[in-house]
């Protein structure tokens, strides 16, 4: 089953580190977003991907060209035409196609452009910049248990701000930034068939508009609930967060560690 991924935006948000290379590339733990997010896939044998390019796409096409030639360790032997002696394959057993969606397209036209890589089945979907600790074997099987054409994961931002309950003014608890004080929203990490493309018109749509607004009015959309980690690295802010989180060692969406 193919896994595409969005990878073409220009991060505005994110513009310290965005200036000079796409979102998806931005480091966490000194490895791109965008490594983590396909290792999360990895884990559960997805190793097939279609990622969408645009914003600074050289810089991610540039980064697997080396991934694949240069990951692991190395002997250099001049003596020969391909002095490049590679002792193992220490990298995962990826297929990327890297395919150019345009600089100003839209999510849904990027999803779009990505048909003729996507094959005739069910394929999922989700962002460049998001990571979770989702169960990929219990997101499918809930897919297939429904026979809808599209499934989104509905995941609890981490809250910014402390939580307070109270008993008339009587503060009863308070909780330092619950991920379940928030309600749901669009985790991406999605599970689609095939006719959700139809749903798409031109480059200039966003998916998370009248894509999902109208599979929905057709009740076509359903919704696993995601009760574990999730997070989107949208800013600096953001980005700190998960290196911080990274750099305590829990890294609860780092799947292929445990």
């Amino acid at each position: 089953m193919k896994v595409a991924i969005l990878a073409g935006g220009k991060g505005t948000r994110l513009a310290e580190e965005t200036t000079i290379r796409p979102k998806p590339m931005v480091e966490i733990g000194g490895k791109p977003i965008l490594w983590h997010i396909m290792n999360i896939y990895s884990h559960y044998g997805f190793n097939d991907f279609a990622v969408a390019l645009g914003y600074k796409g050289e810089c991610i096409k540039r980064y697997f060209a080396e991934y694949g030639a240069l990951s692991g360790n190395l002997t250099i032997d001049m003596n020969n035409t391909d002095p490049v002696i590679r002792h193992e394959k220490a990298h995962a057993p990826w297929t990327v196609d890297l395919i150019e969606t345009g600089a100003e397209t839209l999510t849904g036209g990027r999803v779009k452009r990505l048909k003729p890589y996507l094959g005739d089945g069910t394929f999922m979907l989700t962002w460049g910049d998001g990571v979770a600790d989702i169960n990929i074997d219990k997101l499918l099987d809930f897919h297939r248990s429904h026979g809808k054409l599209a499934t989104i994961s509905a995941v609890r931002p981490q809250a910014r701000y402390g939580h307070m309950r109270f008993d008339g003014d009587l503060v009863t608890a308070f909780e330092e930034k619950p991920q379940t004080a928030e309600g749901w929203i669009n985790g991406a990490f999605f599970v689609l068939e095939p006719e959700v493309l139809d749903y798409i018109d031109g480059d200039m749509m966003m998916f998370e508009h009248a894509p999902l607004e109208n599979l929905a009015r057709d009740h076509q959309l359903m919704a696993y609930r995601h009760e574990g980690f999730w997070a989107a690295m949208d800013t600096l802010r953001d980005k700190h967060i998960l290196q911080k989180i990274w750099d305590s060692g829990e890294r609860p969406w780092a799947v292929w560690e445990k």
